[in-house]
């Protein structure tokens, strides 16, 4: 990074495993995932720049940017030329096809876990409740339970106390915002420079998606026999609320031939 510096957390041991979180998040979006998926790969989980412990980027930024950050800072941290698999939740989707889109063949497989950047009409989005300055943090806690369970998880009794303690650091930790991007098709605009194998794995009540075979669909366009799996009572952050089907699948793709 020109200006500053990206911090990554790597565990285990084989081919390597890019995972790529999403907006108001760092490397603990995964942090159900990394134990079971370093049995099988080596793990590589960055704070996107503008996250967690890592600096911001240089401005402006943007999706193409902060991918070309995260090649350069795998250009130092994997041998020349050596090939890493790549699977991003939710604002990461978007990172890591922009980040395939930039590495071309280095990427055999690409996994996208609930992403915007489709174009398509999102969701209706619940009622968010808002922190406040003078809450207790008891309250500010009960604040991020409430809408973790209403944007976040689909089950409430699976917002739990470690998602609430994550996302409360997270969102005090995320210095940058992904706003508007994950709206517009900016996604399905970099698949075409795309030539890594693409995989699909949803929420069947993903807030944050409207109609999830739309999702499918227009991956299709791209690669028409996409492994495309939706887990049907998970929300949007199914790698936290459904790791358990989410580190199995995540196995099952990256090791097929």
């Amino acid at each position: 990074m020109p200006t500053g510096q990206m911090v990554w957390r790597i565990w285990g041991h084989g081919d390597p495993l890019v995972l790529i979180h999403g907006d108001f998040g760092s490397w603990t979006h995964w942090i159900r995932n990394i134990g079971p998926l370093s049995e099988r790969f080596r793990v590589f989980a960055p704070d996107m720049p503008g996250y967690g412990d890592s600096d911001l980027p240089p401005e402006p930024w943007s999706p193409d940017s902060l991918a070309a950050l995260l090649a350069g800072g795998l250009t130092s941290l994997l041998s020349a030329g050596q090939t890493y698999h790549v699977a991003g939740f939710s604002f990461g989707g978007i990172i890591a096809a922009h980040l395939a889109a930039q590495e071309r063949g280095r990427i055999p497989k690409l996994v996208l876990l609930g992403p915007g950047g489709f174009g398509c009409p999102p969701g209706a989005l619940p009622d968010l409740r808002r922190p406040a300055k003078d809450m207790t943090p008891q309250e500010l806690a009960e604040v991020h339970r409430h809408n973790l369970a209403a944007l976040m998880i689909a089950d409430p009794t699976k917002a739990d106390d470690l998602a609430v303690e994550l996302q409360m650091s997270n969102a005090r930790k995320a210095r940058i915002r992904a706003g508007a991007i994950p709206s517009t098709d900016i996604l399905v605009r970099a698949l075409p420079r795309v030539r890594s194998r693409l995989y699909g794995i949803w929420g069947g009540r993903d807030a944050m998606t409207g109609d999830v075979r739309e999702r499918e669909r227009r991956l299709r366009q791209f690669q028409q026999d996409i492994d495309f799996r939706v887990i049907p009572d998970a929300g949007h952050w199914s790698p936290y609320e459904a790791a358990d089907t989410v580190n199995a699948a995540l196995v099952e793709m990256l090791s097929q031939t």
